[in-house]
């Protein structure tokens, strides 16, 4: 059996696009001086755009001294945690870059979380201090009750609207009310950011951020993840970590080192790594101009594709099939688009081809987690790139495959196994979970949790999750091999396979199923469908049809929550 470390060079080195070294010099920089240094070489810049209304570097910088100022005087230090709440919008970009200038780790959490999401986390990170969309300020009061925060500072995304946004927005006509109600909410009782911010001083947000303590090996940000069941996690990435994740990025997509301005879309949340990484923290180095959106809306993206020619686009497959959808009933252009890189889920060969024929540019998928910054593998950025795999290893990014039953057990090329991976962009360990951690390691290896192979050339192709694997009759079965075999059906919109109990201690493996406009369930056609594909333990017994699936903020399907929809709907029956 001939395994990857038998192997003296890495494997994948030779399908490595030409330029793409296998080795990058990070240097010792932090986030924040990289920043910095953003701020002086790209002054006059448009650094973001929301809504129309443009932020330049120079105003940009200006606008963290001031925040950093008012955090100081809250008492942040470096080494605490800052929690942010907000939607993308400039006062996050703000509030994330003027916590890291202090020293501190940005805690980023969706704003759309009930109290009872978001206590634990706010428990275990123990931010004093919360910046909060006004319209989850009553939640974080909740959340107060029970956790050490003592300020609460509410963010009216509105403020920084253009004024030709603002001015419609505050007449009192019932379209414009139900906008204004979308957007912003009244929060009394809570610190007011833009008040602060104009009694902040520029001159005391400088003084204070530069005697602060930053290091290249502290924490810049936090996110809470779960994986796909148990209890949040907190992943605290350093500056080393994501530093590192975006050099390995630019030095592997040719067009982010083009000398030109990148337009990019900020659809993804930033509460999520891929779309902090993809965005917050890549513009910087690049000097790129961040369009940030609230919520993906077809209604944000329509004026979106009006107003700005997008040359960089990350984003997951739904999202660039509404794109797509948007520039030809519209009849935009988007041969701009210099490069796409799609994450999250599993990227259909279809709209590969759909995008690539309308930009004229690649659309590469790519593979990792939160507690990889985000980016562990990539496809070649070039007419290389391989439908149906997640890419090569990165720069300096050594991956194995082990067994599912001994993670000591390393696996051969070919054989299915799990993923562990190595590299300056894989995180260090849980917050306070040192049972985690320890099940989380092996060796020094991080393990994904995700079952892959790969290929004698180095390309790896995603199999499932370990603990998403249906054991039935003694076989496994991975869900992922079922669900593409199902999504084949022009019937079926969307489709999770996962496994059932059954009285003998095994599982059953059934289908959940949400229906194409107009189609019906055919259970018979489905079965037969999936015999003429699949070996027969592979093949659903059940099909489940339900309107929607459980899916998180970036349309990827959470197979634990639809099994729960599948045993409840078997229990009503």
């Amino acid at each position: 059996m001939s395994t990857i470390a038998d192997t003296t060079d890495k494997i994948w080195k030779n399908s490595y696009a030409d330029g793409v070294p296998l080795h990058l010099d990070y240097g010792h920089d932090t986030l924040v001086d990289t920043f910095g240094e953003a701020v002086k070489k790209y002054r006059k810049r448009s650094a973001l755009s929301f809504f129309g209304k443009s932020t330049t570097y120079g105003e940009l910088g200006e606008k963290v001294h001031r925040f950093a100022a008012v955090l100081h005087a809250k008492g942040v230090r470096s080494g605490d945690t800052v929690a942010i709440v907000l939607p993308n919008s400039p006062q996050n970009v703000i509030a994330f870059w003027a916590t890291l200038s202090l020293g501190a780790c940005a805690v980023q959490h969706n704003p759309l979380y009930t109290a009872a999401e978001l206590t634990a986390p706010f428990q275990d990170h123990a931010a004093k201090v919360a910046v909060v969309w006004n319209k989850a300020a009553d939640v974080i009061d909740k959340v107060a009750s029970e956790a050490p925060v003592e300020t609460i500072i509410a963010v009216d995304l509105i403020a920084e609207m253009p004024l030709s946004k603002r001015i419609p927005l505050a007449l009192p006509l019932p379209p414009l009310r139900k906008m204004r109600a979308q957007l912003s909410e009244h929060a009394p009782r809570h610190e007011d950011f833009n008040k602060l911010m104009d009694k902040a001083s520029v001159r005391k947000g400088k003084k204070v951020t530069k005697a602060a303590e930053v290091s290249e090996s502290a924490a810049a940000l936090m996110l809470y993840t779960s994986g796909t069941t148990g209890k949040p996690k907190g992943v605290p990435l350093t500056h080393e970590n994501l530093r590192a994740n975006v050099k390995q990025g630019i030095a592997w997509v040719p067009t982010l080192r083009e000398d030109i301005q990148h337009v990019m879309l900020a659809a993804l949340p930033m509460f999520h790594a891929y779309g902090l990484t993809l965005n917050m923290t890549l513009a910087p180095f690049i000097g790129g101009q961040i369009v940030l959106l609230p919520s993906p809306t077809k209604e944000l993206l329509t004026d979106t594709l009006k107003k700005h020619s997008l040359t960089w686009v990350p984003g997951v497959p739904a999202l660039y099939n509404t794109i797509l959808d948007i520039a030809e009933s519209k009849g935009y252009a988007l041969d701009n688009v210099r490069a796409a890189f799609s994450g999250a889920a599993s990227l259909p060969t279809d709209v590969i081809e759909r995008w690539e024929d309308t930009t004229g540019s690649v659309l590469i998928e790519g593979y990792g987690l939160s507690e990889t910054s985000p980016i562990l593998v990539i496809n070649p950025a070039n007419e290389d790139r391989r439908p149906g795999y997640i890419g090569l290893p990165i720069p300096d990014t050594d991956i194995k495959f082990v067994s599912t039953e001994d993670p000591t057990v390393e696996v051969g090329i070919g054989e299915e196994g799990e993923i562990i991976a190595k590299g300056p962009q894989v995180f260090g360990g849980y917050l306070n979970r040192p049972e985690a951690n320890e099940e989380s390691f092996v060796d020094g290896w991080f393990r994904t949790g995700d079952v892959g192979v790969m290929d004698s050339d180095g390309f790896i192709k995603i199999v499932s999750r370990v603990k998403e694997m249906i054991i039935t009759g003694g076989f496994n079965v991975h869900p992922q091999e079922v669900e593409d075999v199902i999504a084949q059906v022009d019937s079926i919109a969307k489709v999770a396979v996962v496994g059932v109990p059954k009285d003998d201690g095994s599982e059953k493996v059934v289908a959940a199923v949400v229906l194409a406009d107009g189609a019906t369930l055919d259970v018979d056609a489905l079965k037969k469908h999936c015999r003429e594909n699949l070996t027969r333990y592979k093949v659903p017994r059940d099909f489940f049809a339900f309107d929607e699936l459980a899916e998180d903020q970036l349309g990827k399907i959470r197979r634990v929550e639809v099994r729960q929809q599948v045993l409840d709907m078997i229990d009503e029956a």
